[in-house]
């Protein structure tokens, strides 16, 4: 009995994870045209074969993410992913953060201020 295996099987990834993706996949596509880059010409650019790069404009998740980091590259805008996960645009990591910041700061023991009465009994 021969098993037939589903050439594209489903992706692990969530839902909101693929859209993203595929939009990613896309904006590359429309940022390679809007420069004039024939597939094969960014594919060697990109030291990825041209169904690499295929996938890449699909926004398929199975592509290694130094792969899209490399295609952006080539296209001049690798600076951006940099910020992605930049903490001064992490709204929820600060709130959460300043959460668990302490209420009170104590002294230490050496900066205790001395006492009156421990004063005159020294």
């Amino acid at each position: 009995m021969d098993v037939i295996r589903e050439r594209h099987p489903v992706s692990g990834s969530p839902i909101p994870v693929r859209r993203v993706l595929r939009k990613l996949g896309h904006d590359i596509r429309d940022a390679r045209r809007r420069r004039r880059i024939p597939v094969a010409i960014m594919a060697e650019r990109a030291s990825i074969s041209r169904m690499t790069l295929s996938k890449v404009e699909k926004g398929e998740p199975g592509v290694a993410m130094g792969t899209y980091a490399t295609v952006l590259f080539v296209l001049g805008m690798v600076d951006r992913l940099a910020d992605l996960a930049d903490p001064r645009n992490d709204a929820v990591g600060l709130a959460l953060e300043e959460e668990h910041l302490p209420q009170r700061i104590r002294r230490t023991h050496r900066e205790k201020p001395v006492r009156p009465e421990q004063a005159s009994t020294q």
